[in-house]
């Protein structure tokens, strides 16, 4: 799994390449410490470049989702499809996570 960061404004978009799995869906969680650390307030994690997630990948997800939501941040996960997005459905997430349809109504919903 690769990730790269992209600001735009105040807003960092992580883009996340490859499967959010055991091996290595503690990256994420990793850099998103790493970003709460210097303040960043508003995350848009692009799942676009992912085609397969386990429970690791699931569990990364609500790790990061809870710990933005606690510290009343912002967070949009963009992009899901077909396998990643099967199971989110299946594990009845959909509701929990913050989801939106692309990076651009990520970026207008983080203005509101």
């Amino acid at each position: 799994m690769e990730l790269k960061i992209r600001k735009i404004n105040e807003k960092y978009i992580i883009d996340v390449n490859g499967e959010m799995d055991l091996y290595n869906s503690y990256k994420l969680k990793e850099l998103i410490t790493k970003m709460l650390e210097k303040k960043v307030t508003r995350f848009i994690i692009n799942l676009e470049n992912v085609d397969y997630i386990d429970s690791s990948g699931i569990g990364a997800l609500i790790y990061i989702c809870s710990t933005i939501k606690k510290l009343n941040l912002r967070l949009a996960i963009t992009n899901i499809h077909g396998s990643v997005k099967k199971v989110i459905e299946l594990t009845k997430l959909m509701s929990y996570f913050p989801i939106v349809n692309s990076i651009e109504e990520a970026l207008q919903k983080m203005d509101t």
